[in-house]
């Protein structure tokens, strides 16, 4: 079998490399997958580049998400029943880039088959963590402010999508001016272009203010980091709650601790992998439905771009670090 690995971390272009090593066998707990279909996401990247929270064992494998049928089960009543399902596949070790992988039967999860393999290849990582974020941790009221950075993303759009179908306002905040225009088309209450390395963020923060009548922010999603996640810092209200998801930057977060202080808001850490182990299997079920619907409805679909097969995988990276490259990049199995 065919299966993306790495032995270091580094350029993707330089690092990674398909290899021919043989299909691994399931022990007791997990099943093998026969994988179908698999994102390229920026987690991915920054895994193999070595800036992403978890540390590979070399040789590693990559890819985070994506959708496969199990074909065999180490054992157990679990494995048993999800043997000829086809699943989403939450590979916390990485490994979904080849054309079988082994992984915990926790980490996989039925789908329907309503979903075509493009949606269930992409049903998680930035789905269930748009939902997760805006309905079930912050669970932002109608009419109020959700401010989110990154919002041209794949999963921004998602976002305000929700806010529209939930009844609050989305504070849209991007690096490129051009996107302004396209994100209200889309519904975006309103939109920030602001790049601290081109904007004074006194500006940024004086719009912030003057859209919310000086009340700040009750709710924000970051995942920028450096100035721009700083900046956001500043936006919170009283009370205002910010979920930190990313770290496109690379750069640490730097404020006063008035900044937090003053308004009494506070700063939490979202990975949905820890979300994800801490439901029981009834929860998943019911959280998968509901992301389905979203999905099928529009909400929560992902725009898929150009599509490689695993042999192109140094194509498939370029092309998903290119900036509006419009839709997903999928590897196909």
């Amino acid at each position: 079998m065919r299966a993306v690995q790495f032995d270091q971390c580094g350029d993707p272009q330089s690092v990674l490399q398909v290899r021919e090593i043989e299909r691994p066998e399931p022990r007791a707990g997990q099943v093998l997958v026969k994988m179908l279909a698999s994102p390229v996401n920026p987690s991915d990247v920054l895994y193999v580049q070595g800036q992403y929270t978890l540390v590979p064992k070399f040789p590693a494998g990559a890819g985070f998400e994506g959708t496969g049928v199990v074909e065999a089960s180490g054992g157990g009543l679990l494995g048993r029943f999800m043997t000829g399902k086809r699943v989403a596949v939450l590979n916390k070790r990485g490994g979904n880039w080849a054309d079988y992988c082994v992984v915990n039967v926790k980490q996989v999860i039925p789908l329907s088959s309503g979903l075509n393999v493009d949606q269930a290849a992409t049903f998680f990582v930035n789905p269930a963590t748009a939902f997760i974020m805006t309905r079930r941790i912050l669970n932002v009221p109608q009419g109020e402010w959700l401010l989110q950075t990154a919002a041209g993303s794949t999963l921004g759009r998602m976002v305000i999508r929700l806010g529209r179908k939930f009844g609050f306002k989305t504070l849209n905040v991007v690096r490129r001016p051009d996107q302004v225009a396209e994100l209200k088309q889309l519904g975006a209450d309103a939109v920030i272009a602001f790049d601290p390395s081109r904007d004074k963020e006194a500006d940024f923060l004086a719009q912030v203010q003057q859209l919310t009548n000086n009340a700040g922010v009750p709710c924000a999603i970051e995942c920028v980091g450096g100035a721009t996640g700083s900046a956001v810092v500043r936006c919170l209200g009283q009370r205002g709650q910010m979920l930190v998801y990313g770290t496109l930057s690379g750069e640490p977060l730097n404020f006063s601790p008035r900044d937090l202080m003053t308004p009494g808001g506070s700063i939490s850490g979202f990975w949905l992998g820890h979300y994800m182990e801490s439901l029981k299997l009834p929860s998943k079920l019911k959280l998968v439905r509901t992301i389905t619907k979203l999905i099928q409805e529009g909400v929560l679909a992902s725009d898929i771009g150009q599509r490689f097969t695993l042999d192109q995988i140094h194509s498939a990276i370029a092309t998903a670090q290119q900036p509006g490259r419009g839709g997903k990049v999928l590897i196909t199995l």
